[in-house]
C-alpha cells in the first residue's frame, strides 16, 4: 500500500510553515519551511513541505538559486508559477548582498542617470555632483545650486570643498534640462570648462558632465566636449 501524502492543511496548527512563521517568527523555520510558503502547495503525491524537501536535497540551498528557470520548470509538480516565484526571490537576495556589498560604482553616464533619476521630471534646473573614491565607488552627493544655470550660480568654492572633506579622488557633474531636450547649451559649455581649469589647479579629474531630461541623457564627455 502506498504511503499516504497528507496535505499541509491537515496537517496540526503547530506544523503548518505559515502559522509557525505568524506564531513563533520567521527564524524559527527551517529551509524546507521557508521554500513551501514560497511555493504554496505541492501535486498530486506530494505535499509542499515534501517538494521542497525534494528540492533541497537534490540542489541544495545555494545551487537551488544559481540554476536556470528552464533547469527548475524540469522538476516534477515545478510549473511557471512556482519556478518564477523561487528564481525572483533569489534574485531580491542577490541585490540586497549587493548593495551591502559597498557603495555603488559609478562608471558610466547611465549609473549617473539611475542615481539622479528623481531630478529628471524637475520643473527647474538643479546643478549637482557626485563625489567618488579612488575605485569609483560613489562616496558623496552635493545639490549646487536651483534655478536657471549660470556661472555665477555654480561657484567652484561649492563645486570642490566636499574633495576635500570626504575626501574625493573625482568627480561627475550632472544638471537636468527641465525642457525634455538633453542637448547641452552653450553656458553648459562654458561652465564645465571653469570648472575643469579649477579641477586641474587642486589636481582632481572631473569624469564626466552628464546632462539629465525627460527624454534620456547626455554625456559631454562621450560628446568629446570637455578637455579629458
Amino acid at each position: 500500500m502506498p504511503k499516504k501524502c497528507y496535505r499541509v492543511r491537515d496537517f496540526p496548527q503547530h506544523r503548518k510553515p505559515r502559522e509557525k512563521l505568524l506564531e513563533k517568527g520567521e527564524e524559527s523555520l527551517s529551509d524546507e519551511e521557508l521554500l513551501a510558503i514560497i511555493l504554496r502547495a505541492g501535486y498530486k503525491g506530494k505535499n509542499v513541505l515534501e517538494l521542497s524537501r525534494h528540492l533541497l536535497s537534490r540542489f541544495g540551498l545555494k545551487e537551488l538559486g544559481e540554476i536556470s528557470l528552464e533547469e527548475l520548470m524540469k522538476v516534477k509538480g515545478m510549473g511557471t508559477a512556482k519556478a518564477t516565484a523561487v528564481k525572483a526571490i533569489f534574485e531580491l537576495a542577490k541585490r540586497i548582498n549587493a548593495t551591502d556589498s559597498g557603495p555603488p560604482v559609478v562608471d558610466s553616464p547611465r549609473k549617473v542617470a539611475d542615481i539622479l533619476w528623481e531630478f529628471t521630471g524637475k520643473k527647474k534646473e538643479y546643478f549637482l555632483v557626485l563625489y567618488l573614491n579612488a575605485r569609483n565607488q560613489l562616496i558623496g552627493k552635493e545639490e549646487i545650486s536651483v534655478g536657471t544655470l549660470e556661472q555665477s550660480l555654480v561657484h567652484p568654492r561649492e563645486v570642490f570643498k566636499p574633495v576635500f572633506t570626504l575626501p574625493a579622488s573625482s568627480l561627475i557633474l550632472a544638471h537636468n534640462h527641465p525642457s525634455g531636450n538633453p542637448e547641452p547649451s552653450q553656458e553648459d559649455i562654458l561652465i564645465t570648462r571653469r570648472l575643469e581649469k579649477v579641477a586641474e589647479v587642486i589636481g582632481v579629474e572631473i569624469l564626466d558632465h552628464v546632462i539629465l531630461s525627460s527624454n534620456g541623457h547626455l554625456s559631454m564627455k562621450e560628446r568629446k566636449l570637455m578637455k579629458s
